[in-house]
């Protein structure tokens, strides 16, 4: 069972979430809160939690600020931001305190529950809009980018961000609602288009030319 806290200051996004939520068998909303503050005065009652999901802007505490605080006092509990902030700075920063997760709150009701269990397996996740929008702009501060010559599908980018956040073929397959097999071909094609012999070569090559 995921224990998880639900920090939200708006109480109709955050009754949303938390009805979506318990829909769910293996997820339990342990707690609700207006503001960081909250949060860390559940946790040091002695609450327990597996995951604290969280939006950034928030009066008295926010996320950020957050998820800080919570990776000082409480590493075993995984933070996941939610948010409607989409600029590069912030997600930086997340990740930067040690975040698990950070997802849009435009995210897929399907995109947003695979999240969280993944950052509950001990993994870290961005939702795929995001990550299609990073590669995007990396490749255009690349005049001569490989991303021109690699003629990569839409696709095919979306499977390349999950390779390089560390998914396997079959997590990719649940995560894209495709076949494992169609994944280990799509696999297999990047590895060729980059020219190298191996995922880890591939994953190399897409970081050197700012692909990832």
């Amino acid at each position: 069972m995921i224990r998880l806290i639900l920090a939200e200051d708006h109480v109709v996004v955050r009754n949303g979430l938390k009805s979506i939520l318990e829909r769910e068998d293996d997820i339990e909303v342990v707690a609700e809160a207006d503001n960081g503050l909250e949060v860390l005065s559940a946790l040091s009652s002695g609450l327990q939690a597996d995951v604290v999901l969280t939006d950034i802007s928030m009066p008295e505490m926010d996320g950020m600020t957050l998820a800080g605080e919570i990776q000082k006092k409480y590493p075993d509990v995984r933070v996941m931001i939610l948010s409607m902030l989409d600029n590069e700075k912030y997600i930086f920063e997340a990740f930067n305190l040690g975040i698990q997760g950070y997802m849009l709150k435009n995210t897929s009701v399907e995109e947003l529950l695979f999240a969280i269990r993944h950052v509950f397996s001990g993994k870290q996740v961005i939702c795929m809009d995001l990550a299609l929008m990073m590669l995007k702009r990396a490749a255009r501060a690349y005049d001569d980018s490989a991303l021109a010559s690699f003629n990569l599908s839409a696709r095919e980018l979306e499977v390349l961000a999950l390779i390089a956040d560390g998914y396997t073929n079959q997590e990719i397959a649940d995560h894209i609602f495709t076949s494992r097999r169609t994944v280990e071909g799509h696999r297999q094609h990047l590895i060729d288009k980059a020219g190298v012999k191996n995922t880890a070569q591939l994953i190399t090559f897409a970081c050197k030319n700012g692909l990832i």
